[in-house]
């Protein structure tokens, strides 16, 4: 999660705009806005960067499910190379291994580009960590910090606010989390390389880690070096990823070749991001994102109780809406100028009564209307905006005469808060970064441009597959997942999402996982799991415990690799 505005679809090679985790300035979780770079120039561009501060290691207790677990924690940093060759040559700290007698350049902005990764694991204490399972967790953006997963889910701390509130302000409350997934596995929450307390330095920096293929491989040689470190090699071994975590964990499984998975969890997912509603009419002529977030809407008129007829129960109205927009809906958008206007008006009417917007608004916006204008109109006639990562929320609509919403509800209602709880966290608890500035946002320290270029598995150099050289496929990873799930038919999948999440629509999960170009009898690896809450289904506490009980169930019945 993280920060945002609004993301319109990538035409192949781009992400023009995406949102991590909200619409604000500092939010929660989408994806950002990649094509806008921040240079940093001037002495503090040229400042050598410092050495990796020392881990700080820590002992606690958490309860989960009335047992107590004592743990030891570790917060500190990895660092890895730009390049498979230059990351063979880097110690765990950065530094040339003394043996190879590799000098680096007198101006550290010449040397290779590496991230120093940022980490806090936690291992329950006087267990067998050889069979131990252990689950690497981070959020998504791109250019997102890992805080919201650290201190909402699955860490021995989680941040308490009021479910579809704005708080007042601090204090926040920071307790004991009850559904910390230490009962069943270690975790490790890792911030994407120039997020949180991770930072990149070098040349070329920004072009070796701010990509789709740059940040996998960041965090498959973060995921190689961990386990060298800790001797997890013989580990039960997951990925957790929200959001742009998502595609990170499609993208790393694949990079991970030789080491396979136990399974993997995606939470909130996009693979490919044709099927984004932030911006589809910035890609004409592909459709299936407004049939794919046409439940979403659906879901958000029922909870507001803006449908002309409400129905009585949300999951078999949600049924009965997916079917509508992968058939007639789906049918009449493929026609384009030639859909018939007797059913045009039909459509249009159909779509009223799933939604709530007006008829002439849905024949204006030619049957197609984008998320955030959505969000603006749903509840316009009060001067309300709904929000995006959660569309429970709501709030004042900032701007009347704006064609869509200008900023994410959700996101300004929780951000403060999760700010607040990681630095106190890391502070009073970790005793670790006291000097340093926890970075909400990729931007916020220096230049940040994502490449969305992508070489899919086979063209990536070694290992079969197609011919070898560059091939640009946009920013769709099926193929990445599929691929992973081919050469590890034992792996499991997890899919998990909220029907009220407009950033990354429940039903375009579902239609991606039934669309990779893998054996059906695959399909059977995938479990999907979903619930009545947003992007961040874990802001509301009873489906926190919920989605612990699944995540918990999930590990227990892969770790043997069953």
């Amino acid at each position: 999660m993280v920060v945002a505005r609004h993301r319109r679809p990538i035409s192949l090679a781009l992400i023009t705009a995406t949102a991590l985790l909200t619409v604000s300035t500092f939010s929660a979780l989408a994806q950002e806005k990649p094509d806008e770079k921040v240079v940093v120039s001037g002495p503090a561009a040229a400042m050598p960067h410092p050495s990796s501060p020392p881990d700080s290691i820590t002992e606690g207790t958490v309860s989960v499910g009335g047992q107590t677990i004592a743990f030891r924690a570790v917060a500190g940093t990895i660092t890895v190379g730009g390049t498979d060759p230059q990351d063979a040559t880097l110690g765990f700290d950065g530094k040339p291994l003394p043996d190879l007698g590799i000098k680096l350049p007198e101006k550290a902005e010449d040397a290779p580009p590496t991230a120093r990764m940022f980490y806090a694991a936690y291992f329950k204490k006087d267990a067998a960590a050889d069979h131990r399972p252990v689950t690497f967790i981070y959020n998504g953006g791109p250019g997102s910090p890992t805080m919201w997963l650290h201190m909402g889910t699955f860490g021995p701390k989680r941040i308490v606010v009021p479910d579809v509130q704005h708080q007042e302000g601090a204090p926040y409350s920071i307790v004991n989390n009850e559904d910390s997934l230490l009962d069943v596995s270690d975790v490790v929450f890792i911030d994407a390389p120039g997020t949180g307390l991770s930072r990149t330095f070098g040349k070329n920096k920004s072009e070796a880690f701010y990509g789709v293929d740059g940040d996998g491989h960041a965090f498959e040689r973060f995921i190689r070096r961990f386990l060298s470190k800790y001797d997890r090699w013989n580990s039960p071994k997951y990925l957790f990823g929200e959001s742009y975590g998502t595609p990170r964990s499609a993208v790393l499984a694949a990079d991970l070749r030789t080491v396979d998975l136990n399974g993997i969890i995606l939470l909130s997912q996009i693979l490919s991001f044709d099927n984004s509603v932030d911006g589809p009419n910035a890609n004409p002529g592909v459709d299936q994102a407004y049939a794919l977030a046409l439940p979403t809407y659906a879901a958000t008129a029922w909870y507001h109780h803006k449908l002309p007829t409400q129905a009585p129960a949300l999951k078999p109205f949600l049924a009965e809406v997916e079917k509508f927009a992968l058939g007639d809906y789906m049918t009449a958008l493929l026609q384009g100028s030639e859909l018939p206007e007797a059913q045009r008006q039909a459509i249009a009417e159909k779509l009223h009564g799933y939604t709530g917007l007006p008829v002439d608004y849905l024949l204006r916006s030619d049957l197609r209307v984008i998320g955030s204008n959505f969000s603006k109109e749903l509840k316009l006639d009060e001067g309300i905006t709904t929000g995006r990562l959660d569309s429970r929320f709501q709030g004042p609509d900032l701007d009347p005469m704006s064609e869509g919403s200008s900023y994410d509800p959700q996101s300004d209602a929780i951000t403060s808060a999760w700010n607040t709880a990681i630095n106190e966290y890391l502070h009073k608890d970790l005793k670790y970064a006291t000097q340093s500035t926890y970075l909400l946002s990729a931007r916020a320290g220096g230049e940040f441009s994502w490449n969305m270029t992508h070489n899919p598995p086979g063209q990536r150099g070694g290992g079969g597959g197609s011919a070898a050289g560059t091939v640009e496929t946009g920013a769709n990873v099926m193929p990445d997942l599929a691929y992973r799930m081919k050469l590890n038919p034992k792996m499991k999948v997890m899919l998990a999402g909220g029907y009220y999440d407009l950033a990354t629509p429940y039903f375009e999960g579902i239609y991606e996982m039934h669309h990779l170009p893998m054996p059906k009898a695959l399909q059977s690896n995938i479990s999907y799991h979903y619930y009545e809450a947003g992007h961040m289904i874990y802001v509301r506490e009873d489906i926190l415990k919920q989605f612990h009980a699944d995540v918990a169930a999930f590990i227990k019945s892969t770790e043997g690799g069953k």
